[in-house]
């Protein structure tokens, strides 16, 4: 073996980078990254106030829709407040309980068609089987085991499009 034979070249590391080269990139991918998270926060703060704005127009045009919803029941009903003034000024001016008592009857009539109108329905209680959904027992009658019914309606109940607004007082009765 001859003297070169047995000597190796060492291996040669080159570095790509020194480490003031390193540095540089690290920091230039830092700045790079603060930037981004700055478009970003910069993006979400400017989404928040926009979300922000819309929710209060939403509610706003919300309650203006609630306000303005009323406007045709106030409308109706202030033509039968209109009709109670007349009955109670005809009233006083020439006492008659028959005339009264007539004009009365059509503000009633007057009344229940604008609530009728605006869905206002009265449920249909007495005779009928007992209903803890649209009846409220107020008193109960009778010691037999039968299906309760309804006997006597003490308050009237209503439902609004379908739904219990206040549900009949009734006095129950079982045989």
């Amino acid at each position: 073996m001859s003297e070169n034979e047995h000597h190796e070249e060492a291996p040669v590391i080159e570095a790509d980078d020194t480490p003031a080269e390193e540095a540089s990139d690290v920091t230039g991918e830092l700045a790079e990254a603060r930037t981004q998270a700055e478009e970003y926060l910069s993006h979400l703060q400017r989404l928040q106030a926009e979300f922000d704005n819309y929710r209060k127009r939403v509610l706003r045009e919300q309650t203006t829709a609630v306000e303005l919803a009323s406007e045709p029941v106030m409308r109706r009903l202030l033509e039968v407040l209109d009709d109670f003034e007349l009955a109670l000024l005809a009233a006083e001016r020439q006492p008659d309980f028959d005339r009264f008592l007539k004009g009365v009857e059509i503000v009633y009539a007057k009344l229940a068609e604008a609530l009728k109108y605006e869905g206002l329905e009265r449920i249909p209680a007495e005779g009928a089987a007992f209903d803890p959904e649209r009846h409220e027992a107020l008193m109960q009658t009778g010691e037999g085991d039968g299906e309760p019914h309804v006997a006597d309606v003490l308050r009237a109940g209503y439902t609004l499009r379908g739904r219990v607004i206040r549900p009949a007082g009734v006095r129950v009765e079982r045989k």
